[in-house]
């Protein structure tokens, strides 16, 4: 039988393929003949840390089960590119991804996996008028092309979620579920993931973040001053506040960010005793309740003994004391007779302050603030939107993330676009480059120039790049050229007929999809469309450079400095496969239909490739 090159997997990242592996790298011992796992075995190696009792505590809900359906489902569209929409398309490392998030989390888990330093996210409320995904929450991408008009349909019901409905909760659970376990597997290590909502669903997304991302990686649960006016036609208390969940990806690997000290902070500090190191702060070197080697005599520069009070002990042991007096690191009053105060120096707290898990609407802003915001940016009425968050409260989440230069922040409800708002000032601001990456469903709006919210989130972007630009004229505080552009993608189906097994299995349907398999490029879709398919597929980031080049008269794509060359040519030679094996990349990828049927030329492209230790794919 000839030699025949592996077929690109179309699918989006196998994940229930991934948990297995790492379970049997694990333990070997429970590996099956097939290569599967033996859960009886399985029990048996963890001993008493396995909980076989039919009464445990934990989270169910109806449809949870098929939470995991929807999870394991692979996804087999595809990420079009738009140049026309994007800003500085060919140079930018920004995404914005116009899609259901859904399929767009699936699509992102081969190139991405790992790579997100902070996710944040304001997903729906479930307050009864705020829902759009749809009533089936498998949602295949076949839905979300019904939904936007991509395909025809009929009977599809989209809308809201009213309490008035059966299992209210349970379908909002079910929508998110899906997408916060997605997320997860996309942190990094000393990544962290912010969630804003209100009280309606506050106590189940925390069970759900306490079940996908663990109990032990919970950070905070942050009250937000949304509104710092008094409602008086409330029905019963004037709610100003909505919450900000914050858990880690691996709480041991991460480091929480401080913030900037005010003035006033500073102001605290003095230096009465004119010491070197600059001004210091006293603080009670005591503290309450007794303890042992805590409760012994201080003698001060005047001869005056000191014993802490009652029920109370000093803060060190009498060496450590003795330590600190020494270094005159105690201070006892100018005549030297007064209460003993340790000296904190304002030098070693500097770098900062931690964050309280109350954030007050000056400090970060509020609704009002976010409301000012978009109209700066828009005239009255021409992009509505409600309820947008202020840029303060993403920034704060982005300090707090101890971010880097170059880190990759994501928000797949992006909304109006305030994450990329705030990343874009913040880098301005401090002369960072963190990118950014939204996805937004194209939800219809009665709005005549912006019929999506999709397409405000563009536009805003947009708007705001050129604010910037604007401003700095070309002068950054630290120097260098920063990121102010975004590509923009869009959702779709895959540019490859895929064989349809659910298709009638007479012979004019048969001879459809043999048509379908030899022609399995879709109508219309460009090299570029499939170029973007296979990066993404072949788990590159759709950031990665690209360059085209030209190969004894052929077109071939040179991927991340010749790691990966990718030809799209429909009539592939001998000698273009030659020119392709003597550059020696990791990878080569071409089209199935380049061969045109040749299995000669298909069979001696295999070998050449295996002669120069290429792996050779063909889709």
């Amino acid at each position: 039988m000839t030699a025949q090159p592996e077929k690109l997997d179309l699918t989006s990242h196998n994940l229930p393929a991934d948990k297995t592996a790492e379970l049997l790298r694990l333990f070997p011992e429970i590996r099956t003949e097939g290569g599967q796992i033996d859960f009886d075995k399985l029990k048996l190696v963890l001993g008493q840390t396995v909980d076989v009792g039919k009464e445990r505590y934990g989270m169910t809900w109806h449809g949870k089960a098929d939470c995991f359906k929807t999870i394991q489902a692979p996804s087999t569209g595809t990420l079009l590119p738009a140049p026309d929409e994007s800003v500085d398309f060919d140079t930018t490392e920004n995404l914005i991804i116009e899609g259901d998030n859904l399929n767009v989390l699936k699509l992102l888990q081969k190139a991405y996996l790992g790579k997100v330093k902070m996710i944040y996210i304001d997903p729906p409320y479930n307050t009864g008028n705020d829902f759009i995904y749809p009533d089936n929450y498998a949602e295949s991408l076949q839905t979300y092309l019904e939904y936007t008009g991509q395909v025809d349909a009929e009977g599809r019901k989209f809308g809201t979620n009213t309490d008035t409905e059966g299992r209210y909760h349970s379908r909002w659970m079910n929508m998110m579920y899906p997408r916060l376990y997605l997320a997860r597997n996309l942190l990094k290590d000393d990544g962290l993931i912010f969630i804003t909502i209100d009280d309606h669903e506050i106590d189940n997304l925390r069970k759900l973040c306490t079940e996908v991302f663990g109990e032990e990686n919970f950070i905070a649960q942050i009250a937000w001053e949304k509104i710092y006016t008094t409602k008086n036609d409330s029905s019963l208390l004037s709610n100003c506040h909505d919450y900000v969940l914050c858990y880690a990806k691996n709480i041991s690997e991460i480091s929480v960010g401080l913030l900037p000290r005010s003035e006033e902070m500073d102001a605290r500090y003095s230096n009465p005793d004119n010491d070197a190191r600059g001004p210091w702060k006293p603080i009670p070197l005591y503290a309450d309740g007794e303890r042992k080697n805590g409760r012994f005599v201080i003698k001060g520069p005047s001869g005056r003994e000191f014993l802490p009070a009652p029920d109370s002990h000093w803060r060190y042991i009498e060496s450590d004391v003795a330590k600190l007096i020494s270094d005159n690191r105690i201070y006892f009053g100018r005549n030297g007779d007064a209460q003993p105060n340790l000296k904190r120096f304002l030098s070693e707290v500097r770098s900062g302050v931690k964050a309280k898990t109350i954030w007050f609407h000056e400090e970060v802003g509020s609704n009002d603030t976010a409301n000012r915001e978009m109209k700066k940016l828009f005239t009255e009425g021409e992009a509505p939107f409600s309820f947008p968050k202020p840029t303060g409260l993403v920034k704060r989440m982005l300090q707090l993330s101890a971010t880097e230069n170059e880190d990759i922040i994501l928000d797949f409800f992006a909304g109006s676009g305030t994450t990329a708002h705030s990343v874009l000032e913040i880098n301005k601001e401090d002369g960072g480059n963190l990118k950014f990456i939204l996805v937004q469903l194209p939800e219809p709006i009665e709005n005549k120039e912006f019929p999506t919210i999709a397409d405000i989130t563009k536009e805003r972007v947009r708007r705001v790049i050129k604010k910037l630009s604007d401003e700095e004229a070309s002068q950054l505080p630290m120097g260098g050229k920063q990121d102010r552009g975004f590509r923009v993608f869009k959702l779709a189906e895959s540019n490859f007929k895929g064989w349809d097994a659910s298709a009638p299995k007479d012979g004019t349907a048969l001879a459809q999809q043999l048509e379908l398999h030899i022609e399995h490029v879709r109508e219309g879709r460009t090299s570029e469309d499939i170029l973007y398919e296979i990066l993404l597929k072949s788990g590159f980031p759709l950031t990665t450079p690209v360059e085209k080049i030209e190969l004894e008269g052929k077109a071939a794509y040179s991927v991340a400095g010749g790691g990966m060359l990718i030809c799209l040519e429909k009539e592939l030679t001998l000698e273009v496969i030659r020119a392709m094996a003597e550059k020696k990349p990791q990878r080569v990828i071409c089209l199935d239909l380049g061969f045109a049927e040749n299995d000669q030329l298909k069979a001696n492209a295999v070998q050449i490739f295996k002669t120069k230790e290429v792996v050779f794919k063909t889709v």
